[in-house]
Parts: structure tokens; C-alpha cells; sequence
């Protein structure tokens, strides 16, 4: 273990990115450790991250900033809009299954420029893929903030039916936890508040 946090521990590795948030959104910098040293560590070691963390693209959203974290600590999905595809379910499921990880956190975020568009009626080329996911999710809601909670809960509900989570959930205690981003404030804030009790 690299970095202090059980990875068997879900609601432990919650907490610590709540703590990361909250120091976040006070700092002028980033802070995770990005070290020749953990560079060593995690090449010779291999990486044993707490936390699997799906957000959008958007320039604006860095889970390892808006966490505090740093080399091998997360593992972070990308994609426009936090949609759940193929290979963003085979990579979470690589990484609940093979690297032990028991947190999977979706994180959508204010003024979404893939659920503006999807808002709006969708787009063509091969963002359309993105934008008809996310108008499966919101359906003919108009208010900006339930269509991001409505996408969050989508990519969730992927998840949740995958076997392979289902398995891991029964028999490991994974948690698949959403929540949202503010691009201004910087805060993060989860939608069930419970996992944290």
C-alpha cells in the first residue's frame, strides 16, 4: 500500500476523497505525491489504487485535483458527458475485478457541455453516441441540474447491472457511489450522504 488507505475499504477511500475535496477548495496548488519516488514504487510494485473514478472530459474536471491525489491512487475513466460504454464498463470492471478496488465514484458537474447538447436535441457524428445515452437518462427534463443528477444515476444504473459489480457488491462490499461537481466552487458534493456514516 502505497498511500495509506485500504483498498478493501470503500467507505474509507469515500472519505478520504471528501477530505481531499474539502483541502482542495482552500489550496492555490495540487498536492498529491507525483515523486520520482512513487514513480519507483508504483512501476516496481504495480499500482494499488482505492478508488475508480468515472468523470467527464471536460478541461474543467481533474479528479486527481479536485481530489488532492496523486500517482496511483485513483483510477480515472474519462469520457464526455461520464457516459457508460463497453469499454468504460470493461475498464471499471478490470479494476473492481483484477486490481481489487472497492469504490467506484461517478462524478458529473455543472454547465456539462455533452448534457447542454443532449438538452437541446442531441448532435451528429460520432457525439451522437454520447448525447442519445444522455437523453435515454433525462428524458424531456429541462432544469440543467436534475439532467446532470439524471445522467450521474444513468451511468450508475450501467454499473450496477453489470455481473461482474453485482458479484463484487454481494461478496466484497464494493461500493458504486455519483455525485457532482461544481466547476466554480470546486466543491464536490454526494448524492447519498449515507455512504458516509
Amino acid at each position: 500500500m502505497h498511500h495509506g488507505i485500504d483498498i478493501n475499504d470503500a467507505r474509507a477511500a469515500l472519505r478520504r476523497l471528501i477530505e481531499g475535496n474539502n483541502e482542495y477548495r482552500l489550496a492555490k496548488s495540487g498536492k498529491g505525491n507525483i515523486s520520482e519516488e512513487i514513480r519507483h514504487l508504483t512501476h516496481t510494485d504495480g499500482q494499488k489504487p482505492y478508488a475508480i473514478v468515472i468523470s467527464c472530459s471536460d478541461s474543467r474536471v481533474v479528479p486527481e485535483l479536485m481530489f488532492m491525489v496523486g500517482i496511483g491512487e485513483i483510477f480515472t475513466i474519462r469520457t464526455a458527458g461520464n457516459v457508460i460504454g463497453d469499454y468504460e464498463l470493461g475498464s471499471i470492471e478490470y479494476a473492481a475485478e483484477h486490481l481489487g478496488v472497492r469504490l467506484v465514484l461517478v462524478v458529473g458537474h455543472t454547465v456539462c457541455g455533452a448534457v447542454e447538447s443532449a438538452m437541446k436535441g442531441g448532435a451528429g457524428g460520432s457525439i451522437k453516441h454520447i448525447t442519445d445515452e444522455i437523453q435515454k437518462a433525462i428524458g424531456h427534463e429541462k432544469d440543467p441540474v436534475v439532467c446532470e443528477r439524471l445522467n450521474v444515476e444513468n451511468s450508475l444504473r450501467i454499473i450496477n447491472e453489470s455481473p461482474v459489480i453485482k458479484e463484487l457488491k454481494e461478496e466484497k462490499g464494493l461500493i458504486a457511489a455519483g455525485g457532482h461537481y461544481n466547476n466554480r466552487s470546486g466543491k464536490f458534493t454526494l448524492y447519498d450522504k449515507k455512504l458516509l456514516k
